[in-house]
């Protein structure tokens, strides 16, 4: 079993987190329970990364489980919350629209039979957001069918890091599940957007800086300027400056961010671009790292959202709801 933080005393909110990689839910739970005093403990994580997992390991204390179609979902311990971004694959039997069953051969028929079995009071789910559009909409579709068949009702949304305090352009959807009767709202938008001076490191490594082929390149397009500024070069070549980062992505080219087109960011700047503190360890080597800020969650973002869900079910007190109302920006 896995153990989280917790207030003595208080009865803690128990959640999974599944394909967890690096930890975003985690550490969003972390600062919920920092911030607003909900007791949490996570009882079962999973990922089939072995980098990730070591990666959680060594900031959460818990070594998760692997490949989660190997795990039965009736050893999977009980739960009030389940957390997943899972991997959007196509539906092996769309369109058919067989529910449950469509699902199987594909990762979310992972979460729907844990649901199933452990039938937890709410789920988290977080998804590229191309998934809204998939197959026409029908995969999306399929999903929410599938929610309601196991009792749940639903709500998706899709939501921008920018719009939580993260000065990265990166656009997620979110799927929330709950028992009926109970009235859930998104979270508000708008918080200020942290500079990026703020989270760029001062020096860094000459390893990281573009070879001068990669920076006249991109000065052919864009004259270099004094504000600093991510530059961004699309798959088409294109150049723009910005003063916020485009999404980080995982399989991405190596030179398609550059501060102020003249370096790549750094392993640190990537975590920080996603919300997680300097108190999070990075173990793993330059390349690895770099794809584990790719694929992770931006955690102020989850962080809003499960919260809204924790205020939903009344997993906090009126003096934490008040907090909140007053600090609408996220603490980074």
């Amino acid at each position: 079993m896995h153990n989280g933080s917790h207030r003595p005393g208080a009865k803690a909110l128990r959640y999974i987190d599944l394909f967890c990689g690096i930890g975003g839910f985690r550490q969003a739970m972390e600062n919920l329970a920092r911030d607003f005093g909900i007791a949490s403990q996570c009882v079962f994580s999973s990922d089939i990364d072995k980098h990730c997992r070591a990666s959680y390991a060594a900031n959460f204390g818990d070594t998760p489980a692997g490949d989660i179609t190997q795990v039965n979902e009736q050893e999977v311990p009980k739960h009030d919350l389940l957390l997943a971004g899972f991997p959007c694959q196509p539906f092996s039997i769309i369109g058919q629209r067989r529910g449950f069953d469509d699902t199987r051969g594909t990762l979310f028929f992972d979460i729907a039979r844990i649901l199933k079995a452990q039938k937890p009071r709410a789920f988290v789910l977080e998804n590229v957001r191309l998934l809204v559009g998939h197959n026409k909409g029908q995969t999306l579709q399929r999903i929410l069918e599938t929610i309601h068949e196991l009792g749940y009702e639903h709500q998706y949304r899709v939501l921008n890091a920018l719009d939580f305090g993260l000065p990265q352009k990166r656009q997620r959807v979110f799927i929330v599940g709950y028992q009926p009767g109970v009235q859930f709202n998104w979270p508000e938008a708008g918080a200020a957007m942290k500079p990026l001076a703020e989270l760029l490191e001062r020096e860094v490594d000459r390893k990281y800086y573009a070879s001068d082929h990669i920076r006249n390149r991109r000065y052919s397009q864009i004259e270099p300027q004094k504000e600093l500024l991510m530059w961004h070069e699309n798959k088409s070549g294109q150049v723009c400056a910005r003063p916020w980062c485009h999404a980080l992505r995982a399989g991405a080219s190596y030179n398609y961010l550059l501060v102020n087109g003249e370096r790549r960011l750094t392993p640190r700047e990537m975590f920080r671009l996603q919300g997680f503190p300097d108190s999070y360890r990075i173990v793993s080597k330059d390349w690895t790292a770099r794809k584990q800020a790719g694929n992770s969650v931006p955690v102020p973002v989850v962080q809003a959202v499960i919260r809204a869900v924790c205020e939903a079910h009344g997993w906090m007190g009126p003096d934490q709801i008040k907090s909140i109302s007053r600090n609408a920006r996220v603490r980074l």
